[in-house]
């Protein structure tokens, strides 16, 4: 794995093909892909009349790497966070940048129009190879950590104690495998499943501290 950094871009780098799932604005869903990539914009990036899925997909073409997955985040991609935890023979890594300014109480919406959007961005490599229905466990874990951590970090909203924000994405990846050896299962009882969650929760909790600082030192409130 490599983490390289050249703003207006963050990448990921899988070091090999992974299995990726995720909900990300380029190329969601079960992929394959050597990289998990990030895309820093601003306002100006993104007029209203912006399709913005053919723009992002014509900004990773002109990179032309490897095939990757991508995020878009209003957040400066220099405050990101990186974990790397080993449970047994288990292990998971983590790279998430946090903006909390449309930070949201799940169930519930607040009017977020005319305001600075941020967004919870996660990327999830698995050491070993696991198969499909272990990366949505896998996901579901990372998805758990995510809120637990906002929860913990506790963004007063007046809905509740932020879960999330509005625009938030995860991914995971791992190297393919349906085979006896692959990883069948990535539950909260299994070794990765423990990796996975504790990496998440200590990458966000992080940023989300480094996001509240920040804001407090330019003389604002949390949102």
């Amino acid at each position: 794995m490599s983490l390289t950094l050249s703003p207006p871009w963050l990448c990921f780098d899988l070091g090999a093909r992974h299995r990726v799932l995720s909900w990300a604005p380029y190329r969601p869903g079960f992929v394959s892909a050597e990289q998990i990539l990030w895309r820093e914009v601003r306002n100006a990036d993104l007029p209203e009349d912006l399709d913005a899925h053919a723009w992002l997909a014509g900004e990773v073409a002109a990179l032309e790497g490897p095939e990757a997955v991508c995020f878009l985040t209003s957040r400066d991609i220099r405050a990101h966070h990186h974990r790397r935890i080993r449970v047994g023979g288990a292990e998971a890594e983590v790279v998430a940048t946090v903006g909390l300014s449309n930070a949201e109480r799940v169930g519930t919406r607040l009017d977020r129009s005319g305001t600075d959007w941020g967004t919870i961005n996660v990327a999830v490599r698995l050491g070993g190879a696991f198969s499909d229905v272990a990366l949505l466990e896998a996901m579901s874990i990372a998805t758990q950590a995510r809120t637990a951590a906002v929860m913990d970090h506790g963004a007063k909203l007046p809905t509740g104690i932020a879960t999330g924000t509005g625009t938030d994405c995860v991914a995971v990846a791992a190297r393919p495998g349906e085979n006896a050896d692959a990883g069948a299962y990535a539950g909260l009882h299994t070794e990765v499943g423990e990796a996975v969650g504790r990496a998440t929760y200590d990458a966000v909790l992080a940023g989300a501290a480094e996001w509240q600082a920040y804001w407090q030192a330019h003389g604002r409130g949390f949102f």
